[in-house]
């Protein structure tokens, strides 16, 4: 699902890379988010004063309701990989976002951008398993009942698995659907008149969608850390 007319593939082109840039267009689009987020962060860090301004106020908002937030659900020790959580989000809402600009295409509409997100939060959850218990961390799949504990390793180990599936597939589900009813609307209402009626409804998919990732990622390093019963 691609855009009429996209600036950037269109730009790798000219260079080119007409095969890459049609093929891998979502690529294309994720670096341009991460440049972007990069160069906010370089910004906003060289920025930094006493009294802030309007986008140090928005970003110290932003980043503090997401620490207050992990705080809540993991304790204190939420605020150490705070760090990942925060970027998972800011880079997942700004992919989503990008569907709602003509001429961009959501990354996360492409169902590779959430598939490497969701690895990277499995993996992170098994590192923080291992970190905090060790050995122990086998405990998370081994069930209650001593003796069923061979089929809870199984169903455990399923289960766990299962979550790429589930954080892959919700994100990109939502975001592909949000950009077929964009296109079905184009050719219905036109242009111009097709993205007012759910522009209002695209931003609150994006922002809900990358917020439901965020929190399950975070639910999932809360469950590596906590004692196994």
């Amino acid at each position: 699902m691609k855009h009429f007319f996209e600036f950037f593939p269109w730009l790798f082109s000219l260079f080119g890379m007409d095969h890459f840039a049609h093929e891998y267009h979502h690529i294309i689009f994720s670096w341009v988010a991460m440049i972007i987020l990069i160069l906010v962060g370089v910004l906003a860090a060289k920025t930094i004063t006493m009294i802030p301004g309007k986008g140090q106020n928005v970003l110290e908002i932003l980043v503090g309701g997401l620490e207050e937030f992990m705080v809540g659900v993991v304790g204190e020790e939420g605020r150490w990989f705070l760090p990942l959580a925060a970027t998972l989000f800011l880079y997942i809402l700004l992919c989503n976002l990008m569907g709602l600009l003509p001429g961009f295409f959501p990354p996360t509409a492409n169902v590779n951008t959430p598939l490497s997100c969701a690895i990277v939060v499995f993996c992170f959850t098994h590192f923080l398993g291992i970190k905090h218990h060790g050995a122990k961390y086998i405990k998370h799949f081994m069930g209650p009942i001593l003796a069923l504990t061979p089929l809870f390793l199984i169903l455990e180990t399923i289960s766990h698995f299962a979550r790429v599936l589930s954080l892959t597939f919700r994100l990109f589900g939502n975001m592909m659907g949000h950009e077929l009813v964009l296109m079905i609307l184009f050719f219905l209402a036109g242009a111009f008149l097709a993205p007012l009626p759910i522009m209002a409804m695209g931003i609150l998919v994006a922002v809900v969608q990358a917020f439901v990732f965020f929190m399950l990622s975070i639910m999932y390093f809360a469950g590596s850390i906590e004692h196994a019963h």
